[in-house]
């Protein structure tokens, strides 16, 4: 199990790296070899070629790795967060994640979402009751605000998480 959550980290980190690099504004055998900084991906510092600058990306969901985890990002979190419990094998789960993420993405920082997989994380699930997947739990302070169980439309997703966030 332990592999598999190493491996699922770094899949999740190389992928976010990814997502936060710019497109090229020319084609990218040309900027590397005009490059003067070589670039180098066993070396512990990594630089970039200038013609693709690295640029922060805030990710607007974070994954749930063990108790002490959820603990701190979630009860802990100074920021409303919204729980999604969902399992890998969940055909709804996988069309409400990223619609989830979207309505997250447009309170601009104002509350924060954290992703449980019922099945590595059984004991999570039990605690707040979770009997069938997606449930999407909305917590303040360590508080549960409001939940649902399935999919609703964005509509209703935009209001589920304007009530959280308090507008």
């Amino acid at each position: 199990m332990a592999h598999r959550l190493l491996v699922r980290r770094i899949w999740t980190l190389s992928v976010k790296d990814l997502r936060c690099l710019p497109a090229p504004t020319s084609s990218f055998s040309t900027s590397l070899r005009s490059s003067t900084t070589p670039l180098s991906f066993l070396s512990p510092k990594r630089t970039l070629p200038r013609s693709l600058p690295h640029t922060s990306c805030r990710e607007v969901s974070f994954i749930v790795q063990d108790h002490e985890d959820f603990t701190e990002k979630v009860i802990n979190s100074e920021l409303p967060v919204l729980i999604d419990f969902h399992a890998q094998w969940c055909g709804p789960c996988k069309i409400l994640g990223p619609r989830l993420e979207k309505a997250v993405a447009k309170q601009k920082g104002k509350v924060a979402m954290a992703k449980v997989d019922i099945d590595d994380h059984t004991d999570l699930a039990i605690e707040y009751g979770v009997s069938a997947v997606p449930t999407v739990i909305a917590m303040r302070g360590g508080d549960i605000i409001d939940q649902f169980v399935g999919i609703k439309d964005d509509e209703a997703l935009d209001s589920f998480v304007s009530k959280l966030v308090g507008q």
